[in-house]
């Protein structure tokens, strides 16, 4: 043995102390990116309608996850299922009416998770639901002080998301329009709610940047989540003469008007009003379908662009190699498919979303990753997103094992599956074992569109009817059945519809097959599949 000097011992065990300072001081911070109402309509996701230059380049040092669904279309159940990570069935929350501590149970959101593990949480913008009397989802305080440690920011000009202030020509006068493009200086404050979110979200990192201590920082953007008001020099990028309304432009003859919604949403703007459109069935005329369609991939790109600002802070702050980037949606949004528009629904459209996820430099060095432009077309669910970044964190946590845990709210637990393995196995160019399927819900209030009850957004006791929908590789089937309110349990004995879909051929979901007969076993197959859940379709290595 080589006889080491006694001042070279003392050298190495400081050495020692300090390494393991440094790894300590140099735990992953998180940036979470929610874009309101997003589908896939990015160029990294081969959208060529869309101009997103900033989300391309943040794709090329991450994983594109080709295959990401929300668990339910709209906007407070959805963003109350992936920050529990715990299902539409399990919290029993499908409305904006209720807030999950107060009305079912004291569940650990992801950020209050990090908090507890010694994170500084920051919410910016739309993460919870906050807004205006649907604040009551995040008990109108967005989770504060359970999931926080600094107070939430809210824009001060969310006052006027609805002011009258959409000027199409300047022959008639202001009004509350769906299509919004505007100029900035001319709006109240001189600013729009996405742009005060952006510079509160820079100054949070400016804050931070030098901390010892990591940081979970949420941004939730509100565009493109309607109305479309935006600066009206991102339709530079937008001329009207490259979109066009869907084809087929109706109503798939043989699917149940259940599956319908009837944006009503769209109905109270003062342009769609005029438009005198007999409810629920006649259409949006093509011409003013292509300004929808133009003004939502507008307002993407202004986001794209705030996007891009905000990375770069990240880089002149020098922390974006500690930071893992995640950025996603909270469902999609349908732009005239199936003569429809908005969420709401169960098809593909309004389920699928963008999901990107950029480790940082520090979780790549610590596994040999090199993290580059990757794609993955695996199942994944807003659920995973939770355990993904607790796994990265080093806090992991325990999938429920029942639904017995599921609806334990003093139970730490995810009805996902953390996404880390998988990223791994793909850079590395392994296979790995994988979920099978994806699984979304929608409620009704009755078979026929209604505006009272609304069939778009139902109170839970008025939902009647629950849509319960899988998706696999090729196909999507959905189940509507029966449901009571009371004690929120399906009735799979009473069966109000079915729709199957092959993706192979029909990726836009316009022919319904669950009337074929060689399509009859398929469709018990799948029925089955769905009845049986989640933790079904996962690999049988854990252990269901």
């Amino acid at each position: 043995m080589y006889n080491v000097p006694l001042n070279y011992k003392m050298l190495l065990v400081l050495y020692l102390i300090n390494s393991i300072g440094w790894c300590a001081a140099q735990r992953q911070n998180f940036l979470l990116i929610i874009v309101d109402d997003l589908r896939p309509a990015l160029e990294c996701y081969g959208d060529k309608n869309a101009y997103t230059p900033n989300i391309n380049q943040l794709a090329k040092n991450a994983a594109i996850f080709s295959h990401a669904f929300a668990q339910q279309a709209l906007c407070a159940p959805s963003r109350n299922s992936f920050l529990t990570s715990r299902r539409p069935d399990s919290l029993q929350l499908y409305d904006f009416y209720s807030y999950w501590r107060k009305d079912i149970g004291n569940f650990t959101t992801l950020p209050q998770h990090l908090k507890n593990s010694g994170y500084i949480t920051k919410s910016i913008g739309k993460v919870f639901h906050p807004e205006s009397f649907t604040g009551i989802s995040s008990n109108n305080s967005d989770d504060s002080p359970y999931s926080w440690t600094e107070v939430p920011f809210h824009p001060y000009t969310e006052k006027y998301k609805n002011a009258p202030v959409c000027r199409p020509n300047f022959n008639l006068p202001p009004a509350p329009n769906l299509i919004c493009p505007v100029k900035v200086s001319s709006m109240p404050n001189k600013t729009l709610p996405d742009i005060e979110i952006l510079q509160d979200a820079r100054h949070f990192l400016q804050t931070h940047a030098n901390d010892s201590t990591p940081f979970f920082l949420a941004v939730g953007f509100q565009k493109p989540h309607i109305p479309f008001k935006y600066p009206k020099r991102y339709l530079k990028h937008h001329p009207l003469r490259k979109f066009k309304v869907p084809e087929p432009y109706k109503w798939p003859e043989n699917v149940s008007s259940v599956a319908y919604n009837p944006w009503i949403d769209l109905r109270k703007r003062k342009d769609i009003e005029t438009l005198n459109l007999h409810f629920p069935w006649e259409k949006i005329p093509n011409s003013f379908g292509k300004l929808i369609i133009q003004s939502y991939y507008a307002a993407v790109s202004y986001i794209d662009e705030l996007i891009g600002k905000l990375l770069n802070e990240l880089e002149n702050l020098s922390i974006r190699e500690t930071t893992t980037i995640i950025l996603m949606s909270d469902h999609g949004w349908s732009l005239g498919e199936h003569a429809a528009w908005a969420k709401y629904s169960n098809f593909d459209v309004a389920l699928r979303v963008p999901l990107i996820i950029s480790i940082s430099n520090i979780e790549n060095t610590v596994n040999n990753l090199s993290m580059k432009q990757t794609t993955i077309d695996s199942m994944v669910e807003l659920v995973d997103i939770f355990p993904t970044i607790a796994d990265l964190a080093n806090v992991p946590i325990p999938i429920c094992r029942n639904e017995k845990e599921a609806k334990d709210a003093m139970l730490v637990c995810s009805e996902g599956i953390s996404l880390v393995p998988l990223i791994r196995a793909t850079m590395k160019q392994e296979s790995l074992p994988w979920k099978k399927a994806a699984f979304g819900q929608y409620p009704r209030p009755s078979v026929d569109p209604s505006i009272n009850p609304n069939s778009d957004e139902p109170r839970l006791k008025e939902i009647k009817v629950m849509g319960y929908t899988l998706r696999k590789d090729n196909y999507r089937y959905t189940a509507w059945l029966e449901f009571n309110p009371v004690t929120k349990v399906p009735n799979w004995n009473v069966l109000i519809a079915e729709e199957l879909y092959d993706h192979r051929t029909d990726k836009d979901e316009n022919q319904n097959l669950v009337v074929f007969p060689r399509y009859q076993r398929l469709k018990e197959v799948l029925r089955t599949l769905l009845k049986r859940g989640w933790r079904n379709v996962l690999p049988k290595k854990m252990g269901f």
